[in-house]
């Protein structure tokens, strides 16, 4: 075990294995930019279905219910029938990461919403307030903060995922797991694998830094 865990961190430090298109650094870099495009393009997809969701109560049971689909849904076989229908692309990785982070989006920008008291609400409508002036200057700024918070489990879900990238012959983190399976190599699965993990963990970290800095000045009841 000493042994092995002497090898892994050889691997991580040695200089070759950090330069070139195959090195780590390329590699965090490709893992990076599938996970952000990902995540982006999935916030564009869900934030809107949440708030009209949460904004109307029309929906509920779908916000409710997607969190379950989102775990349940078989990530790998996505990106096989994908791969299968529209042939060699990144796209079956891209369409696979947005379904994946999609649900919890949607879900977490309902439960932000949902959770704004009614009276104030009602509050903002009694001053003269119209619906779309209640969403934007009322729900939206008190469900912040839930919404970032299904945001950065979704990011985190996504990086932690993208090394399916390498399953359809890819780039990113992927790419050490995978071809060190083929090859037998365990340090390098461990490796990557030991990448992923840093690299979910400093998302994690950077989004809630983030999300404590944007609310720094609200009562933690609003958080």
């Amino acid at each position: 075990m000493l042994e092995l865990l002497k090898n892994l961190l050889s691997w991580l430090t040695s200089p070759a294995q950090w330069s070139g298109p195959e090195g780590i650094a390329a590699r965090v870099l490709e893992h990076l930019e599938y996970s952000v495009l990902a995540t982006l393009a999935a916030a564009v997809i869900a934030l809107p279905i949440g708030l009209l969701i949460g904004h109307t109560g029309r929906g509920a049971f779908l916000a409710v219910n997607l969190s379950s689909f989102g775990r349940a849904l078989p990530t790998v076989g996505l990106v096989t029938l994908v791969f299968l229908a529209g042939g060699l692309s990144v796209w079956p990785v891209y369409v696979s990461l947005v379904a994946l982070a999609v649900p919890v989006i949607i879900t977490n920008t309902y439960a932000g919403m949902a959770a704004v008291d009614p009276e104030v609400k009602d509050a903002a409508k009694g001053v003269g307030l119209r619906g779309r002036q209640v969403l934007w200057q009322v729900e939206l700024p008190l469900a912040l903060p839930l919404i970032m918070t299904g945001v950065r489990l979704a990011t985190v879900q996504v990086v932690a995922t993208a090394t399916i990238a390498a399953y359809v012959s890819f780039g990113g983190l992927g790419r050490y797991v995978f071809d060190g399976l083929a090859q037998r190599d365990l340090v390098q699965v461990l490796g990557g694998a030991a990448l992923v993990a840093v690299l979910a963990v400093a998302a994690d970290l950077a989004l809630g830094g983030l999300t404590r800095l944007l609310f720094r000045g609200r009562p933690a009841a609003a958080r």
